[in-house]
């Protein structure tokens, strides 16, 4: 009964937190991003959500945040930029926000082997799946404070060889090194920082990779999985939440897979 106490108590800390707070997610009007702003909406909440071509995307999934209470604010740059990340950062500030968590979502679907692959466009897709998590936070350090928390989704490709996904695969294999190094630096500030690896979800940009074959490696991922499911955005976006919870204040640079168990096995 205390521990169930103490993580209600810690819970509600978490709420009034971040409604005083900002939440950015980058590629936050799609897929996974939008699951995570609407699984955090709530009544006066600031919502940031960035995404880069789909303007009519980003606007629905605005509207569906305010009709949840929330209020979103919509910035189109490209998260896979130096510049972009700045732009998303000068929206924060210029909305007189903090930001109590950053959600990074953005992802480069450029589908190739290595071996055939365009140098230059393999390198921006690389850039885009790792490095700009490291401009991302560089870029909203100054409107962090202690409690704020941070994290970037990653995936069994980060660790394991799978067909046309070396762009992505490669990118959250560094960042997952990148955060290592970042949560030691972040630390002795209270400000954590964090891996989620869901098993896969059928985002537009998975479908971009696998094409016809998505359904089939969905339908896969649910009959093979120890648990008996696929994965669902509750899985993933409560998660979130208790790792942006108090409750969760020694606990950082880690990687967590959500995904039933699916890779304990061969």
């Amino acid at each position: 009964m205390h521990y169930d106490f103490v993580m209600l108590k810690c819970l509600i800390i978490l709420g009034r937190t971040l409604q005083a707070m900002a939440i950015v997610i980058t590629g936050g009007s799609k897929g996974i991003g939008r699951d995570v702003a609407l699984g955090f909406a709530a009544p006066g909440r600031t919502v940031v959500i960035n995404y880069l071509s789909d303007h009519a995307a980003a606007e629905a999934t605005a509207a569906e945040l305010r009709e949840l209470g929330a209020a979103p604010i919509v910035v189109r740059a490209d998260a896979g930029t130096v510049e972009g990340c700045t732009t998303i950062a000068r929206a924060v500030e210029d909305a007189g926000e903090r930001v109590g968590m950053a959600v990074h979502c953005a992802v480069d679907a450029y589908a190739t082997p290595c071996l055939t692959a365009e140098p230059a466009r393999f390198a921006r897709a690389v850039e885009t799946n790792s490095l700009s998590f490291l401009y991302l936070v560089q870029a909203l350090d100054g409107l962090l404070d202690r409690g704020s928390t941070l994290f970037f989704f990653s995936s069994r490709g980060g660790r394991t060889v799978i067909a046309n996904y070396a762009a992505i695969g490669i990118g959250k294999a560094a960042t997952e090194a990148l955060i290592r190094y970042l949560a030691t630096e972040l630390a002795p500030r209270g400000i954590r920082i964090n891996t989620v690896a869901p098993s896969i979800v059928g985002t537009e940009a998975v479908r971009r990779i696998f094409g016809d074959a998505t359904g089939a490696m969905m339908d896969h991922a649910r009959d093979d999985n120890p648990s008996g499911r696929a994965v669902a955005p509750k899985d993933y976006i409560e998660l979130i939440r208790f790792l942006a919870s108090p409750a969760a204040e020694f606990i950082t640079g880690q990687v967590i897979y959500v995904n039933g168990g699916a890779n304990l096995t061969a």
